[in-house]
């Protein structure tokens, strides 16, 4: 039998400071130089080192795939003939997009404009210039730019990356995505190609534009987020990127490292007006289909069922007996529309689309618009608890002009007042301009539960708990039945001046 001594304390930490001697001299490597017997292992081994460590600390550059791209991206200048009252582009964004900016305190993508702030000018027609960016989609001179780069523009004029400028033609333009398809005359233009996938997020990506009119100019960052929705309208699906994106880059490209357009640079988060790390891009995906019938027809069509929809909040989706908030809540169906001849009503819930399931009023916008007119869409729908299949025959979405024009007449003069739920209540028959049908709100509480839903002077009360009501006494006893059944909320279809739509009010507060 051997016996074992435990090694004193002064052993073991002899041992340990060998251990940590070993360990110091193989992660350095280059320390066993200093014990090599010889010079020339010396150098040769001094040289092994410093090239491993070049390789190693050279970073990994974007020239190769900027060399590649940077040719088919342009500058695209416009010149307007602006009235005397209309000198700063105002209405050169598409509605949402004008929100979008000034909400974060942002001006358009053009430099060379006036100030949106300065008062109205007043005089002659004034010639007024602005710049974007675009690029090459094929070598006959085919490019893409954004439509509020070159709307209402008089003179469009590229210029490309080696200094050349050309007269454009606007072939078509589509305000509701912001995207222009522009012509110059003339063959064997580089040109960029559309990713066909879409990048992960922090996926590299580059941007190459004209930023504040500094043409050619590339910046790279990682794709932030996808499917963003910005308030710029029913198509929202944007790409979120931190690539330094700042005016003049709007229209042009966002690569991925393969140098395929993952994206077009359409807006930025802006609190100052200059770039802080956010900025979005339209999808490849949403510009290839979109170019492609403006190349075709110059126009863009969309599929259309005629509904007022609006998203399932929880207060809703509790009012309705639903277990969760997907799906896409009918406000109201337009008369005559593809959606009220399949049968579709207010109140109904759209959950599925040809099968797919949906998870919110916005994807089913989307859905639809990504349908041809003429086409059928197989729609499932919930309809007073029961689930049932409805096969609508598209139609043809309007115009945005044709979609707001709605009737605007002045409410006044309330006749029966009732204070309930934070407001005063009249039968909407007994207020100019407030129609037939429902109860007129003629007042909101500013601290009131109804305040706190959006509630607005004018608003007019169809239904409360799926039952008309022409006054304030149905409006009370609809809630005191909500009550009696231990209701949380009710649930009531309100119209206004920008439609039709849902709200759930708590039924216990008066």
């Amino acid at each position: 039998m051997t016996s074992t001594t435990p090694p004193s304390p002064g052993g073991f930490l002899k041992g340990r400071r060998a251990l940590l001697l070993g360990t110091t001299i193989l992660s350095l490597g280059a320390a066993a130089l200093f014990v090599a017997p010889d010079a020339a292992r010396h150098a040769a081994v001094a040289q092994n080192v410093t090239q491993q460590a070049q390789t190693v600390q050279r970073p990994v550059g974007f020239a190769d795939v900027v060399e590649k791209v940077k040719p088919a991206v342009i500058s695209v200048r416009v010149k307007v003939n602006a009235g005397p009252q209309n000198s700063s582009f105002e209405g050169q964004l598409p509605q949402g997009f004008e929100r979008f900016f000034r909400r974060f305190g942002g001006e358009d993508m053009f430099p060379d404009l006036p100030n949106r702030g300065m008062p109205e000018q007043r005089g002659p027609r004034q010639r007024t210039t602005g710049q974007g960016s675009g690029f090459f989609i094929s070598a006959d001179g085919y490019a893409v730019t954004n439509n509020h780069v070159v709307d209402r523009a008089d003179e469009v004029e590229v210029q490309t990356d080696d200094g050349k400028t050309y007269t454009a033609k606007v072939i078509g333009t589509d305000p509701r995505t912001d995207l222009a398809l522009i012509k110059v005359d003339g063959d064997n233009f580089p040109y960029a190609k559309l990713a066909t996938h879409a990048p992960r997020i922090g996926d590299w990506v580059l941007a190459v534009g004209n930023p504040f009119g500094l043409s050619s100019t590339v910046t790279a960052g990682i794709v932030s987020a996808r499917g963003r929705d910005i308030g710029a309208g029913p198509y929202d699906d944007f790409l979120q990127i931190d690539a330094p994106v700042n005016k003049g880059n709007s229209g042009g490209p966002t690569f991925d490292t393969d140098g395929n357009v993952v994206g077009v640079n359409t807006a930025i988060f802006s609190p100052s007006g200059g770039n802080v790390g956010i900025a979005f891009a339209i999808p490849a995906s949403t510009v290839d289909s979109v170019v492609k019938q403006l190349r075709d027809k110059g126009t863009v069509t969309r599929g259309y069922i005629g509904v007022q929809i609006q998203p399932v909040t929880k207060d809703i989706a509790d009012s309705l007996g639903l277990k969760n908030t997907d799906g896409a809540l009918v406000a109201e169906a337009t008369a005559d529309s593809p959606a009220a001849k399949a049968g579709i009503k207010s109140g109904d819930l759209i959950v599925a689309v040809n099968g797919e399931r949906i998870a919110n009023a916005r994807e089913l916008s989307r859905r639809i618009a990504q349908m041809a007119p003429g086409n059928t869409a197989r729609l499932t729908i919930l309809q007073r608890g029961s689930e049932k299949t409805v096969n609508v025959t598209l139609g043809e979405l309007p115009t945005q002009a044709e979609l707001g024009r709605r009737g605007g007449d002045e409410r006044s003069g309330p006749a029966r007042e009732e204070l309930t739920l934070g407001l005063q209540l009249a039968p909407a028959a007994s207020v100019a301009g407030s129609g037939n049908e429902g109860v007129v709100v003629t007042r909101v509480l500013p601290d009131g539960p109804a305040a706190e839903r959006g509630f607005k002077t004018g608003d007019v009360i169809l239904e409360v708990a799926g039952k008309a009501v022409s006054n304030p006494a149905d409006v009370r006893k609809a809630l005191e039945d909500a009550r009696k059944d231990n209701k949380r909320t009710v649930l009531m279809r309100v119209k206004s001046g920008e439609g039709t739509r849902f709200v759930a009010l708590p039924a216990g507060r008066a």
